[in-house]
């Protein structure tokens, strides 16, 4: 039988180091053209901050505090349980809880109103979304487009009425500010502190939306959680009205029998009926009224409980937090990607090389 000599694929450590020295003086001897590369990036990136406008960040803080939320001695058991590392449910109650509340500024319908709410500019009522218009000129690029040249957001406008080329703009907004310029964190589950941060290239637009966002969910999460107890205690009002009428309809009409019968004939007491009936009539509705004022006094009492108090502790007050691409960063961030993109595309081209040798 004859030997036949098998090949191995296996590459030694001395071969591999060769191989290695080899491509670093492949490279050494393309130093001017890598540092070229590098030059032109670093232009390129000192170019970029220039260029690159600086971008404003609007941080608003509030507290929190829902009397209704404690939940008596079961939140106090809750509260004890997690001081000890203990997570024993129960505390995401609340459709507005951690971090439904904090989804909740980040929801279309939250951000679309506050893009329609009403500010004041060079004397001038406009809405936010106009202001969005103006900052990223837009209406410049839509001269030339009669569909968009002449559509105005106009402040409190009727949502219900827009246009399909209106959502689609409100759409485009409310996509650019969720993705990369608004942002809500809750530092701890445990503290009812909660941050929102807007950022923008305007440092106005930050500062106003900012402020009118916080103002707008505020506003919807207030109404939300007290919505059944002023439900409730504009049904009580309404019936306190109308029994207090009933009553004083019934004292008129007890001194208007009493008038009919005066000097009346002993012996004709049937004529008066009328004004005992309305004696009744006084005596029903003033136990009535007087329940039903009882029980408008504990809604009021209740609707004070059920209030959740939003405080908020640091507004954004100009001049915001400026962050800006520096002029170091754009030439090291620039001299490293332009000599990094030639060496990857030096090392493809001897591999090219090579292969066609081959």
């Amino acid at each position: 039988m004859e030997n036949v000599p098998i090949v191995s694929d296996e590459i030694s450590l001395r071969e591999l180091i060769n191989k290695t020295k080899e491509w670093f003086d492949y490279l050494f001897s393309q130093w001017k053209i890598i540092m070229l590369a590098g030059i032109i990036g670093a232009v390129l990136g000192v170019t970029y901050s220039f260029i690159k406008k600086p971008v404003y960040t609007a941080t608003l803080s509030f507290a929190l505090e829902d009397e209704k939320g404690g939940g008596g001695g079961l939140g106090s058991a809750l509260g004890l349980a997690s001081s000890f590392g203990l997570d024993l449910g129960g505390s995401g109650g609340g459709i507005f809880s951690g971090s439904n509340l904090t989804e909740l500024f980040k929801s279309r319908v939250m951000v679309e109103k506050t893009l329609l709410s009403p500010i004041e500019i060079d004397g001038k009522e406009i809405s936010i979304a106009e202001l969005y218009i103006r900052n990223n000129k837009w209406r410049e690029d839509w001269k030339d487009k009669p569909s968009l040249s002449k559509i105005q957001f106009l402040p409190k406008a009727n949502r219900e009425k827009f246009t399909r080329v209106q959502d689609s703009i409100l759409g485009m907004m409310y996509g650019n500010l969720s993705k990369s310029g608004l942002s809500v964190s809750q530092k701890d589950k445990k503290v009812s502190i909660i941050s929102i941060d807007v950022t923008s290239t305007n440092e106005l637009f930050a500062k106003i939306f900012c402020e009118s966002l916080a103002k707008q969910v505020g506003k919807f999460y207030v109404e939300t959680k007290s919505k059944k107890a002023r439900m409730n205690m504009a049904i009580l009002e309404h019936q306190v009205d109308s029994i207090r009428g009933e009553l004083n309809g019934a004292i008129i009409g007890v001194a208007v029998a009493n008038d009919n019968t005066f000097n009346l004939n002993p012996a004709l007491n049937v004529r008066r009926t009328p004004s005992a009936r309305r004696q009744v009539d006084v005596q029903a509705n003033t136990a009535i009224l007087t329940e039903l004022v009882k029980q408008a006094e504990l809604a009021k009492v209740t609707l004070r409980k059920e209030t959740p108090l939003i405080q908020v502790i640091d507004r954004p007050i100009l001049p915001l937090a400026k962050e800006r691409f520096g002029k170091i960063k754009g030439i090291l961030l620039g001299g490293f990607a332009g000599g990094f993109l030639i060496i990857v595309c030096l090392i493809l081209r001897r591999l090219f090389k090579l292969l066609l040798l081959n």
